[in-house]
């Protein structure tokens, strides 16, 4: 355990600047009242020889779970996920705002969104809309979804003005 007093907040900023993912999607999904929902989570992998790593990340934000990378047999790596918002918003986002170099730009984006969900605009039309700018634009690989189909589903669920419940609104 030697090993784990070494490695600094600056040296898993600098690991999670170059393994690390915030991830925002919008997904199908048969609960939600627009039947698309947000996900988001923040992910970092590393092969077997590193898990000092994750699991030093792991206890430095006190949250998390240690997972194999992919179902594939064949790829050993690990996954360090963090996905319940309450966690995400309070540990993960705090402890990289002034840390990273490489992602700050993909943190701020990955943070606004995080906001929007915890007023509770992705259940707005303008809200999944904004989301949905955000997302593609940080997370550049190909999507299932085109926003545009998202955003024509989402309309012909959601009434224009549709406003969330304030009672729910935490």
């Amino acid at each position: 355990m030697k090993i784990q007093q070494n490695i600094t907040n600056e040296y898993l900023a600098g690991f999670v600047d170059g393994e690390g993912s915030f991830y925002i999607g919008v997904v199908p999904s048969t609960e939600t009242k627009s039947h698309w929902q947000v996900i988001h989570f923040f992910k970092v992998s590393q092969n077997p020889k590193g898990r000092i790593v994750l699991d030093t990340l792991k206890k430095k934000l006190g949250t998390g779970s240690i997972r194999p990378n992919h179902k594939d047999s064949d790829d050993k790596s690990l996954a360090f996920v963090i996905r319940d918002l309450k966690s995400l918003d309070e540990q993960v986002i705090p402890f990289f705002k002034e840390l990273l170099v490489i992602k700050r730009h993909e943190l701020e984006q990955f943070t606004r969104v995080i906001e929007l969900v915890k007023r509770k605009a992705h259940l707005t039309k303008s809200g999944i809309k904004e989301i949905l700018d955000i997302a593609y634009s940080m997370n550049t690989q190909k999507r299932k979804w085109t926003k545009q189909r998202i955003l024509n589903d989402i309309s012909s669920r959601i009434p224009t003005d549709y406003t969330p419940d304030p009672a729910n609104i935490q």
